[in-house]
């Protein structure tokens, strides 16, 4: 035990660089979670409002609804809030081991990685908006009452659409890993019938949950399949460029000898 505390020794001022940045953001958490919490109320009016419901009445089901709601609100601030704080600590903390391009590659992927989150969280939420105001006209049509509870309409619009954000990173994942030769270009091409069942199982879990909406789901995502394939046929690994530039040197050196 004496030599495990011996070896971590010269780390420990790492350790204690993260502690700090782990209590900073705590801080940070703890700020912008009482602020979601506080501002519940109005956050709930503009998502109604802009969802435009004219024939539903969105209603509480129990008198500990909406403190429970303004947790889960709170908690989706402070997590949204906490990202650009973490991106910037985490760069602060490898800047020095990176190169010049290597720092240019990661602000790119970062750049990429926050604007195909927001087109899919945009995605997903129009979709929503277009089919929950189709429900909602049908059920007045048939001269029903639209009576939706708030925490299940908030957790399904909210979730739905972080979550099918957060699928739209997955060309970024897939480029990583093409690029640290763990899956080929013609290992992902060979495998694209299998890629497109698995996506259109995945996103019939997410809601709305008709087939037609599961199609207009699948659709970008598919896109963003083949353009990730599109995209990175051009450019090689960089194990498979070493492996290539060894190669050409023991071609070289024998024919020396």
């Amino acid at each position: 035990m004496e030599n495990f505390f011996q070896k971590l020794a010269p780390y420990s001022v790492y350790f204690d660089i993260i502690r700090k940045k782990i209590l900073t953001l705590g801080i940070i958490f703890f700020i912008f979670f009482i602020a979601g919490f506080l501002e519940t109320g109005n956050i709930i009016r503009i998502i109604v409002r802009s969802f435009h419901l004219n024939h539903v009445a969105i209603v509480t089901t129990s008198p500990f609804q909406f403190l429970d709601l303004s947790t889960k609100i709170g908690t989706c601030v402070a997590l949204i809030a906490l990202f650009p704080f973490l991106f910037f600590y985490v760069y602060n903390f490898i800047k020095d081991g990176l190169t010049k391009r290597e720092k240019r590659w990661f602000f790119f992927f970062l750049i990429i990685g926050f604007i195909l989150f927001f087109v899919g969280f945009a995605y997903s939420f129009g979709l929503l908006y277009f089919y929950l105001n189709s429900i909602s006209k049908l059920g007045a049509f048939f001269g029903m009452n639209n009576v939706w509870d708030v925490s299940s309409f908030l957790s399904q619009i909210i979730i739905a659409s972080a979550v099918f954000g957060l699928v739209f990173e997955f060309p970024i994942i897939l480029t990583l890993l093409i690029r640290l030769n763990v899956f080929s270009v013609k290992y992902l091409r060979d495998k694209r019938r299998y890629a497109i069942a698995f996506i259109f199982i995945f996103v019939g879990f997410l809601p709305p949950p008709d087939i037609l909406s599961t199609i207009i789901e699948a659709v970008p995502l598919i896109f963003l399949y083949e353009i990730t394939i599109f995209l990175n046929s051009f450019f090689k690994p960089h194990i498979e460029i070493v492996a290539e530039v060894i190669q050409n040197n023991a071609v070289l050196e024998l024919e020396v000898h």
